[in-house]
């Protein structure tokens, strides 16, 4: 029973990525029908907006001790980092929680990328055929991953989670099943702000104005033109929020996983079956696939399962997209039309 519970929270936590990127892809195709393949790379901008801000914020100063000596005689260095030695204690906080502190550079940052991107390029390809939105956005995520290359190096950059979280959780003692199922709190952390997110985005697209524009726009943006709203300004903002919605992840997620150059395409792959099973424009799909596709994986990486089905944990998620879709070619929440013709 604890190994259950186990992955389930693993799943649910993976599948909280997987939800958040596939539900930031869903927003841009439903509003402007752009497949954007280099969405993931916004995943991996904001995942390096993070680590950029911890590099900063532990720059250090070198100062050398009057008194102590090394072993060869030398005055001893002392490093403290220049933001804990301008504002003390605060400096020291602000480092231990550089990771969710970073969503307030993150969010601006990702805001100007997405809107500069469907300025810039992505506008341009509304009226071409899909093949070549895919072939231009991949182009451009090529292009994002050698940037992150050039300026962190290839290999992955760990990051802390604040101390506070930093250790684990006795899950098992809540919900009342014993003391032996623990789970690191980030991960819950990360789940729960999965969640906050995405009730965000739907409460924004529901219940505000603006979203309801835009609600009606995705279904019929010749007579919301009509009407003399310009639909294509409150679309450029939506895809800026699709690439919030993608660099928050990516953020939140690298104390559980180190980021690299290539992280974006890693679960870019993995989010567009998401997105395919959900069914293309369907944002409720969007986040159910990814919940139940996490769970599935999870469950799927256990070693009773690997040990009767090797191999079962990295394709899990394809066999039950063919399945899906054979049964369903829409998908779970699949509009007609989309695609279709």
């Amino acid at each position: 029973m604890d190994a259950i519970f186990l992955q389930l929270l693993n799943g649910l936590d993976k599948g909280g990525a997987y939800a958040l990127i596939a539900l930031g892809l869903t927003l841009a195709f439903g509003t402007l029908g752009v497949v954007n393949f280099a969405h993931g790379a916004l995943f991996m901008f904001g995942a390096f907006g993070a680590v950029t801000l911890n590099k900063f914020l532990t720059l250090q100063q070198v100062v050398l001790d009057p008194v102590k000596k090394t072993a060869w005689g030398t005055p001893l260095e002392i490093k403290t980092p220049y933001i804990e030695a301008w504002l003390g204690d605060f400096g020291a906080i602000l480092i231990d929680y550089s990771v969710p502190v970073s969503i307030l550079l993150v969010i601006p940052f990702m805001l100007l990328i997405g809107v500069a991107m469907e300025r810039g390029l992505i506008r341009h390809f509304y009226n071409r055929p899909h093949a070549d939105q895919i072939l231009v956005t991949f182009g451009l995520a090529i292009v994002m991953q050698e940037i992150i290359r050039h300026y962190f190096g290839a290999n992955p950059v760990p990051q802390t989670a604040p101390e506070i979280v930093s250790g684990s959780a006795n899950v098992g003692q809540w919900l009342g099943i014993g003391e032996n199922l623990v789970y690191p709190w980030w991960r819950l952390v990360y789940f729960a702000f999965s969640a906050v997110v995405i009730f965000l985005v739907f409460a924004f697209l529901r219940f505000t104005t603006f979203g309801m524009v835009v609600r009606a726009g995705m279904f019929d943006r010749d007579t919301v033109g009509l009407l003399g709203i310009n639909i294509q300004k409150r679309f450029t903002i939506v895809f800026g929020l699709a690439a919030v919605v993608a660099g928050v992840a990516g953020a939140m997620y690298t104390p559980i996983l180190p980021p690299d150059y290539n992280i974006g395409m890693e679960f870019l792959v993995l989010s567009f079956v998401v997105v395919v099973v959900g069914g293309m424009g369907s944002l409720g799909g969007a986040v159910t696939a990814g919940f139940l596709l996490g769970v599935l994986q999870s469950f799927a990486s256990m070693n009773e399962i690997k040990n009767i089905i090797p191999g079962i944990d990295q394709i899990i998620i394809y066999l039950v997209a063919v399945v899906i879709l054979l049964t369903m070619p829409r998908g779970l929440m699949g509009r007609k039309g989309v695609m279709e013709d």
